[in-house]
């Protein structure tokens, strides 16, 4: 059972799906059986591009299959929730987007419905399973420098103002935090292992009543700090950097991460690099499935409960905001 076939459907045809799609290729004993689109003709086209047995116009006839073991949810952010759901009620694993969903109450009851029914659930921080992402955390736990004191890391881009954007469209989830803004937050999550005592934050919340751009200092005990930022109407230097009591772990690009550097205190440098020929998705797609096999019902790298600590933070920076959805 370890080398198994795992069998997938995928729920949503837009661009991200497109790079799961396109990465599963790389994943052995991954076989992508059917997609699901909100027009059947969607569906079909992206099915033709990916060799893809079947093609449906509703995710109901998606679920119905009795040949797929996992689906992953590509759809845009307000949709994660009854997707997902959808999918769960249907006995089937599920490996959902990020944010995982709109907000912790609707992230409460996903998880609950999971546990409940014995179903794999995973929030696809698809980040956390890079290879130098792994290796930075490895460089973390074995100490390597030090207590971890500090940690900065921003993900901004500029879309320019196009109000019926997606990631400018209030009514689509869209704004800074929940596309952009999760990333750092995830990021600072997995490096403390725990949320901040104290959030300090300020958005810009523009024409459209979305943030644009945001920043947030997190206090924790012990003195520890983390400074971050996201945006979708500014442009940044995305990287991230880790500071420690003896050194610190520099991670540029840190979203697609092909490289990391470790600068020790005493003048050792260590560097990794990831020659990958993937977007990377491969990865979170792998442990996924080595979980089916091992009968785990979600990863120790991502797990539920921290993902429901993440969107409780999300939530409280908005309420400093006052931006509700």
């Amino acid at each position: 059972m370890s080398n198994r076939t795992i069998r997938w459907g995928i729920i949503g045809a837009g661009g991200i799906s497109d790079k799961f799609a396109n990465d599963l290729k790389a994943v052995p004993g991954a076989e992508l059986v059917a997609v699901a689109a909100q027009s059947a003709d969607r569906a079909r086209s992206f099915a033709d591009r990916y060799n893809i047995p079947y093609a449906y116009g509703s995710y109901e006839e998606l679920v119905r299959r009795d040949d797929i073991d996992i689906v992953y949810i590509g759809t845009l952010h307000p949709m994660h929730k009854d997707g997902a759901l959808l999918c769960l009620n249907a006995g089937k694993a599920v490996l959902c987007e990020k944010p995982f969903t709109m907000n912790a109450a609707e992230a409460e009851e996903l998880i609950r419905t999971a546990r409940e029914k014995k179903l794999f659930l995973m929030e696809a921080m698809w980040t956390r399973y890079l290879p130098t992402i792994v290796q930075t955390r490895q460089w973390i736990s074995e100490g390597a420098i030090g207590e971890v004191k500090s940690v900065t890391a921003n993900f901004s881009f500029d879309i320019g103002f196009q109000p019926e954007h997606r990631l400018l469209n209030k009514k689509l989830g869209g704004g800074s935090l929940l596309d952009a803004g999760i990333y750092p937050i995830s990021f600072a999550s997995m490096v403390f292992g725990q949320q901040p005592d104290k959030i300090s934050s300020t958005a810009y919340i523009g024409e459209t009543e979305v943030d644009e751009r945001f920043s947030a200092l997190f206090e924790y005990s012990g003195n520890r700090t983390a400074l971050l930022n996201g945006g979708v109407r500014l442009r940044m230097v995305n990287e991230a950097y880790i500071y420690g009591t003896q050194g610190y772990i520099h991670v540029p690009n840190f979203l697609w991460s092909r490289e990391a550097h470790l600068h020790r205190a005493d003048g050792v440098r260590v560097s990794i690099h990831d020659d990958r020929k993937t977007h990377g998705y491969n990865y979170e797609a792998a442990e996924a499935m080595k979980c089916l096999r091992e009968g785990r019902l979600e990863s120790s790298i991502m797990p539920l409960d921290e993902t429901l600590r993440i969107m409780q933070t999300l939530d409280a920076l908005r309420r400093q905001w006052g931006l509700e959805y």
